[in-house]
C-alpha cells in the first residue's frame, strides 16, 4: 500500500497553528488574571487603597473590651488590674503585628488566622482574664462574670474595614507592622511607597471632599437660664515637642500605655508614672500659671513620605504610626456652661476623656470625633471621614467634653460613668452636677490630600492603636483639671455671670444668646474660642454637648443616661480615686447602645455617652456623608452633593460593586473566549481534513 505523502493544504496548517495560538494565549491572560487576583489580597502594586485595596482575607482584630465592663474595682485591687488590661492591649497590638506579617501563610493555609493567631490570643487573653478575677478575689469582691466570655477576638474581614494592604513591604512582599526599618528607599513597617503611608489606613475611603458635603450641623434654639459665659485659658500648640506613648488616665505605671503618641499642652510633668502630687509640682506652659491642667490628645501626621524622630519607637514607626508629625498652628482651649443652669466647680485633679480610641472595634457608641474645615465649621462636621479642605482652608479637630458631674468621684474604673453628657434638652440626670465645659479646637496646615484612580495621596492621619487602621472615628481628647480651687471659683464666676474671661482679661457680660450644646453639630456660639476672650472667627459648629440629640441610651428620647459617660476613649483605670469605683444608676434603658462592628459583646457599652451616630428615632445625623467617591475612589461628579449619610449602627467602609468586579476580571473572561474560539477553530479543522 502507497503512503499518502500528500501535504495538509497550507490555509489549513495556518489555521491550525491560529487556533492553537488563540487557546495558549487565551489560557495565559486566564492564569495571569486569576495569580493577580489572588496576589492583590495583600500583595501586588505599592500604595494600594481605594479601588485597589485588599478584596478578601482578615484585616484587623476585633477584641471585646473588657475594661468596659469592669465598673466596679475595688481600690486594693485596682493597681494590678490596670497592669493586666494595658496586657490586653499589648496582646492585641502584638497578634496584628503578627497577622500584618504573615500574609503569605494566611493564602496559603485558610485556616492559619484562626489556629496561629486568634486562638493563642484567645489562650492569652484568658489567662489575663482569670488573674483579674483572682486580683477580685483577693480585695474581697467578684469580677462581673461576663468577663469571662470575652477571652476571643475575631477577624475583621476586608469587606467590612476595607484598609490598604497592610504589611506590604518592598516589591510587594508581607513585612510586619512592628518590624524594624530596613533599608528600602526611605519606607518601613509595611508603609505603602509614594506616599509615606501608614502601615495600615487610611484609604480613599476615609476622607471626603469637604465642599460636596450636605450641611449637617443645626442650632438649637436659645434657652432661659443657661450659664452663658466662658473662660478661655491659653497653652500654647506644643511647640516645644513635648510628646510620649503613655496614658497616665488609663494605664498609670505602664510606659507605652496609649500604643501612639501624644502632644501635651499645660502640665509639663504628665507620663505613665505622674501623680496628683507630680501634677501640682509640675511646670505649665499656660500663660495663666494657676492652671496646671494637663491636656493631651493624639498628633496628626502627614504621609509625605518622610519619617519624625519615633520610626523606631514603640508607639511610633514600630507600631505603624508613621509619618510627619504635624503641630497645631492654633489649640484654643475654652470652658462653656450649662444650657439650662448655673455650673459648679470641677474637683480638682477630675479626670475626663472623650472619644474612643477603640471606636473603630468597638463600634461608634462612644465616638465623639469631629473633623471640619476652616469656613465650613458651622456647615459640616465629619465622624469617621477625614476632610479634604480647598485651597486657602485649614483642616479642624474639634472636642466638646462630658459636661455633668456625678458630684464625688474624680475619675470611674471605665473613665465614663462618673461624669456624663446632659440629655437632649441640656439638663443633667440622674443627680449630677453641670461643671463647665471643657471645648477645644485645633486647627491644622494640612497638605491638601488627592486621589487619584482610587489611591490617596498625600494622605493625614490621626495616631492610634495600630488594629484600628487609623481611621477618623477613632479621635479622643483627654484632660486632668489640675487647676487651683481659686482660679476654678473664677471660671465658675465667670461662666455663671455671662462674661467673657481669660486669655486676654475679662470681657462684659456676653451679649450672644443662650449658649448651648450643640445640636447635631452644634451652635457656633459654642465653639472653641480663639484667645484672648474673644469669639473665633470661625468657631467649630460640630461639637457634641448639652443639645445632642443623638446620645446613646436613650431610647427614643436621645437623653443620654446620666450614668454612662460616653466618651472613655480607653478602658482601664488610674488616678486618685475613692476606695471602691461604683456605677450610678441608668437614667435610661441601655437598649440603644450601638452593637460592636464585628460582634455583639459590647451590648452593654455606651449607656449615657455621647455618640455621633444614631441613637433614637429623633436623632439627627452628624455622621460623616454619603461617600462621595465611587468604588474606584473617584470624587463626586461636578456639581453633585455628597447628602448627609443615614447614620450607620457600625463603622464600615464602602466596597467595591459588580461593576469594580468586572473591572477586575475581564482579563480571564477575554482569555476563556480565545480559548473557546480556539477549540472550536481546532475542531472544524479536524473535521474537514478527515
Amino acid at each position: 500500500m502507497r503512503r499518502n505523502s500528500r501535504r495538509r493544504p497550507t490555509g489549513a496548517r495556518r489555521t491550525t497553528f491560529a487556533a492553537v495560538a488563540l487557546m495558549l494565549g487565551g489560557g495565559g491572560l486566564v492564569a495571569a488574571n486569576v495569580y493577580a487576583s489572588a496576589s492583590e489580597v495583600w500583595g501586588g502594586a505599592s500604595n494600594q487603597s481605594g479601588s485597589d485595596q485588599v478584596k478578601s482575607g482578615t484585616v484587623t482584630i476585633d477584641c471585646p473590651d473588657v475594661g468596659e465592663k469592669l465598673t466596679d474595682v475595688p481600690s486594693d485591687a485596682k493597681p494590678k488590674v490596670d497592669t493586666e488590661l494595658a496586657t490586653l492591649d499589648k496582646q492585641i497590638t502584638d497578634a496584628y503585628a503578627r497577622l500584618a506579617s504573615t500574609r503569605q501563610a494566611q493564602t496559603d493555609d485558610p485556616g492559619y488566622v484562626q489556629n496561629a493567631i486568634l486562638g493563642p490570643l484567645k489562650d492569652n487573653r484568658a489567662a489575663v482574664i482569670d488573674r483579674i478575677k483572682g486580683e477580685y478575689q483577693q480585695a474581697g469582691a467578684s469580677a462581673p462574670d461576663t468577663i469571662g466570655d470575652m477571652a476571643a477576638c475575631t477577624g475583621m474581614p476586608a469587606d467590612q474595614a476595607q484598609p490598604p494592604a497592610a504589611g506590604q513591604g518592598e516589591g510587594g512582599q508581607p513585612s510586619a507592622a512592628g518590624q524594624q526599618p530596613s533599608n528600602n528607599g526611605g519606607q518601613n513597617n509595611g508603609q505603602q511607597q509614594g506616599n509615606g503611608g501608614q502601615a495600615a489606613g487610611p484609604v480613599a475611603s476615609d476622607f471626603v471632599d469637604i465642599t460636596t458635603v450636605q450641611p449637617n450641623v443645626q442650632k438649637p434654639a436659645p434657652q432661659s437660664g443657661a450659664s452663658t459665659g466662658e473662660f478661655v485659658t491659653k497653652c500654647g500648640v506644643n511647640a516645644n515637642g513635648n510628646h510620649n506613648t503613655d496614658n497616665v488616665i488609663v494605664a498609670p505605671g505602664v510606659k507605652n500605655g496609649a500604643h501612639h503618641l501624644h502632644d501635651y499642652v499645660g502640665n509639663q510633668s504628665n507620663d505613665a508614672f505622674a501623680t496628683n502630687d507630680t501634677f501640682a509640682a509640675a511646670q505649665t506652659s499656660c500663660e495663666n500659671q494657676q492652671d496646671k491642667s494637663s491636656y493631651y490628645w493624639p498628633v496628626v501626621r502627614v504621609q509625605d513620605g518622610t519619617q519624625d524622630f519615633d520610626q523606631n519607637n514603640d508607639g511610633g514607626g514600630k507600631e505603624g504610626n508613621v509619618g510627619k508629625i504635624l503641630v497645631a498652628k492654633e489649640a484654643d482651649i475654652k470652658f462653656v456652661g450649662s444650657p439650662t443652669s448655673d455650673v459648679v466647680a470641677m474637683p480638682r485633679f477630675l479626670r475626663i476623656i472623650t472619644g474612643d480610641a477603640k471606636a473603630f472595634t468597638n463600634g461608634p457608641g462612644n465616638a465623639n470625633a469631629h473633623w471640619s474645615c476652616t469656613g465650613f465649621e458651622d456647615k459640616a462636621q465629619l465622624t469617621d471621614k477625614y476632610p479634604i479642605c480647598p485651597q486657602g482652608s485649614q483642616v479642624v479637630r474639634s472636642f466638646a467634653f462630658q459636661s455633668c458631674w456625678d458630684g464625688q468621684n474624680i475619675d470611674s474604673a471605665n473613665h465614663r460613668t462618673h461624669v456624663a453628657f446632659a440629655d437632649a434638652g441640656g439638663n443633667c440626670q440622674n443627680g449630677f452636677k453641670a461643671i463647665p465645659q471643657l471645648t477645644m479646637r485645633l486647627v491644622y496646615d494640612v497638605p491638601q490630600p488627592t486621589i487619584e484612580s482610587g489611591q490617596v495621596k498625600n494622605a493625614y492621619a490621626v495616631d492610634g492603636f495600630p488594629e484600628q487602621l487609623h481611621k477618623p472615628i477613632t479621635d479622643h481628647d483627654d484632660f486632668i483639671n489640675v487647676m487651683t480651687d481659686d482660679l476654678m471659683n473664677q471660671v465658675v464666676d465667670c461662666i455663671n455671670s455671662g462674661r467673657q474671661c481669660g486669655g486676654g482679661g475679662d470681657q462684659p457680660p456676653a451679649t450672644q444668646t443662650p449658649t448651648s450644646e450643640p445640636s447635631s453639630g452644634g451652635d457656633a456660639s459654642n465653639a472653641p474660642g480663639s484667645g484672648g476672650g474673644d469669639q473665633a472667627s470661625e468657631p467649630p459648629a460640630g461639637t457634641p454637648g448639652n443639645g445632642e440629640t443623638s446620645a446613646p441610651g436613650t431610647g427614643d428620647t436621645g437623653a443620654p443616661a446620666a450614668g454612662g459617660a460616653g466618651g472613655g476613649s480607653h478602658h482601664h483605670g488610674g488616678g486618685s480615686t475613692p476606695k471602691v469605683y461604683s456605677t450610678p444608676k441608668a437614667a435610661a434603658s441601655d437598649t440603644a447602645a450601638v452593637p460592636r462592628s464585628a460582634s455583639d459583646d459590647n451590648s452593654g457599652q455606651g449607656a449615657g455617652s455621647e455618640q455621633t451616630s444614631s441613637a433614637g428615632d429623633n436623632a439627627p445625623s452628624t455622621a460623616a456623608p454619603a461617600e462621595s467617591q465611587t468604588s474606584s475612589g473617584s470624587q463626586t461628579p461636578a456639581g453633585g452633593v455628597a447628602p448627609s449619610a443615614p447614620v450607620q449602627t457600625e463603622p464600615q467602609a464602602v466596597t467595591g460593586g459588580l461593576a469594580e468586579t468586572g473591572a477586575h476580571l475581564w482579563p480571564a473572561a477575554a482569555g476563556g473566549v480565545l480559548v473557546i474560539v480556539g477549540f472550536l477553530l481546532l475542531r472544524r479543522i479536524g473535521r474537514r481534513s478527515v
